[in-house]
């Protein structure tokens, strides 16, 4: 009983999100209504109480409803009923400023050539930094955040369009119409060591080298320079031990 209505949550919350507010959760749909499954689990995965869901929990609301409320192509998914959903249009009024954000590894590039779309067909703005955070951290655990200044932008020809309440697209952003933090210092690199080349003796500090050949020069007047010992003097240290003892003579004990 529990777990049945813990599906008819979840199914009640997929349904919303693919209905009506895709956009409330930093969604974009394609435009056939669909949406990788993987980026509705992330989505679902920040919201308080739905952390534990994974796709398998999809597909049990897929199996035991009947008449499910939404269809699953490989991949992706979409709600069946979809004449609630918002439609990417020109935006009544914008705001000053809208904010996105980018993976760090790649915000020097972007820096320089300004900000182009990643796996969507255009690039996802939001008027609130806390969304675009959101939207972010689904790619990098510590984004960069960018400001966009949007009449900057439309004077540049940026064309913006407003998809839902929260989200803003445009199909690029010039380098001089956003800022962000400073870009970080490139680490100095070290100078390759010259390696020896082949048939060179390599070189050890603290250490000197010494040929064999003057080795044997040393060895050889070392030699030279020892006396040996004459053969009599052996002999006589041999004598000495071998001496017998005299015995005293009677008249002297």
């Amino acid at each position: 009983m529990v777990k049945s209505k813990a599906r008819q949550r979840l199914a009640k919350l997929l349904v919303y999100i693919l209905e009506r507010r895709p956009d409330e959760f930093g969604l974009v749909l394609d435009k056939e209504g669909y949406i990788k499954i993987k980026e509705l689990i992330k989505a679902l995965n920040e919201e308080k109480g739905w952390k534990h869901v994974r796709r398998f929990h999809i597909n049990e609301i897929l199996y035991s409803i009947p008449n499910p409320p939404f269809e699953i192509l490989d991949n992706r998914i979409r709600a069946k009923r979809r004449e609630h959903l918002p439609r990417p249009d020109a935006a009544p009024q914008l705001p000053k400023l809208l904010y996105t954000c980018v993976r760090r590894r790649a915000y020097p590039f972007l820096a320089q050539k300004g900000i182009s779309p990643s796996g969507n067909q255009q690039v996802v703005l939001s008027a609130k930094r806390d969304l675009a955070e959101r939207m972010g951290k689904r790619a990098d655990s510590q984004p960069i955040m960018l400001t966009v200044h949007v009449r900057a932008a439309v004077e540049n020809g940026v064309l913006f369009q407003q998809f839902g309440e929260l989200l803003f697209l445009a199909p690029s952003i010039p380098p001089t119409c956003f800022n962000g933090p400073p870009l970080p210092k490139e680490k100095p690199r070290a100078q390759k060591q010259e390696q020896p080349s082949e048939g060179a003796t390599p070189e050890l500090r603290g250490s000197f080298w010494v040929s064999l050949d003057t080795v044997g020069n040393l060895m050889g007047a070392r030699a030279k320079t020892q006396k040996k010992e004459p053969g009599w003097k052996g002999k006589k240290e041999r004598r000495k031990k071998h001496k017998r003892k005299r015995e005293r003579p009677p008249w002297k004990k």
